[in-house]
């Protein structure tokens, strides 16, 4: 299909409105006065759409998504849009031990857990409050044992698209027992517009000075390596495809990028700006800010053309990136990395801004 000269638009609610699970999925809109729209469903929590202006005015969808729910449930998970946990990124062979307590998961990235389980939180229905014209509230309670891990989890996180066309995502969770946790959301993005074509040109900035190279099944080895010198270094401006061919043996385990970058040795409660990324054709530029203190920057690797998009073109490989706030992979395993435990009496709190201007 090719670009249209139309104007984005949210999809059309109906084809959201299902019972799954016996719980009844929509989709849910929010707008501020510059035109800007996010559309999100409480299947999965998943941002589906994200209507911003480019360069010359015109709205486009920065977000690869579906415009109905049943392609969202279909098998193969894309984990498009979706809110991740209960724990984000990969926990090593699908094990960790707590207070002396070992603990199971299921193997759904052998061999290793992947982003809280085959279900996790991307594929539950979550409640869900419409608080106001720009702000959404979803709900879920993990219960003690879900996907092997310990612990009633309650948690609550608040979508809100403010005047200055900006997305914040709040998240807060407690517990009835110690437990681990990492939250983050995993929207696709495509700056020039969803199935605009490669994500190779965009120019990225991730503000880390360090990363936490892997092994072959991408469980970080423990180290934090200088990114100087290495395809890694997205200090200053750099296009995403600019280096994605060097022959560097981390390039190779990840097929391109799929690496934690570190932003801070412990956790931090500033919010603070971690990553830019300009769509090359759009101006689209894209601020992302963070209290984590990792980020986790995906390629679109693993995207192969299978899915027809809203917008009716294909997630065709390297076509979208992710940029995911995070504690770093396996810190249930690894002592030296910032904690993810949660303990009960504790609150989880943690915010994402995706911030979105033209140049």
């Amino acid at each position: 299909m090719s670009e249209s000269s139309q104007p984005a638009a949210i999809p059309a609610k109906e084809p959201f409105q299902k019972t799954i699970d016996g719980k009844k999925t929509d989709l849910f809109v929010l707008k501020n006065n510059n035109n800007v729209q996010v559309a999100i469903t409480n299947y999965g929590g998943r941002v589906v759409s994200l209507i911003v202006p480019d360069k010359n005015g015109k709205m486009i969808d920065v977000v690869n998504g579906f415009d109905n729910v049943d392609d969202y449930t279909k098998g193969g998970d894309t984990y498009f849009g979706a809110l991740i946990g209960r724990y984000g990124n990969r926990i090593a062979k699908g094990k960790f031990t707590l207070d002396g307590k070992q603990y199971t998961l299921a193997i759904n990235n052998p061999p290793n857990a992947l982003h809280g389980g085959p279900k996790g939180f991307s594929r539950v229905v979550w409640d869900a409050k419409q608080l106001s014209a720009n702000q959404l509230e979803l709900t879920y309670r993990a219960k003690d044992g879900e996907e092997g891990y310990p612990g009633n989890l309650d948690v609550k996180v608040i979508y809100t698209l403010t005047g200055s066309n900006d997305l914040e995502i709040d998240y807060e969770a407690k517990t009835d027992k110690k437990t681990v946790i990492n939250l983050t959301n995993h929207t696709f993005f495509n700056l020039n517009g969803e199935g605009s074509g490669t994500i190779n040109d965009h120019i990225l900035q991730i503000f880390a000075d360090r990363y936490t190279p892997v092994d072959s099944t991408l469980i970080p080895t423990g180290k934090l390596e200088p990114v100087e010198g290495t395809p890694f270094d997205f200090r200053n401006p750099t296009a995403i495809g600019a280096r994605i061919n060097d022959k560097h043996q981390q390039l190779k385990y990840g097929m391109g990028y799929d690496h934690n970058f570190v932003i801070a040795d412990k956790k931090s409660t500033a919010l603070k700006r971690v990553a830019s990324v300009e769509g090359d054709k759009s101006g689209v530029v894209m601020d992302v800010l963070s209290k984590e203190p990792g980020i986790q920057f995906y390629g679109g690797n693993f995207l192969d053309g299978s899915h027809t998009l809203k917008n009716g073109t294909k997630d065709e490989h390297r076509t979208a990136f992710c940029l995911e706030t995070q504690h770093f992979p396996d810190s249930p395993n690894q002592a030296a990395f910032p904690t993810t435990t949660l303990s009960p009496g504790e609150t989880y709190k943690t915010t994402t801004v995706y911030k979105f201007t033209v140049k």
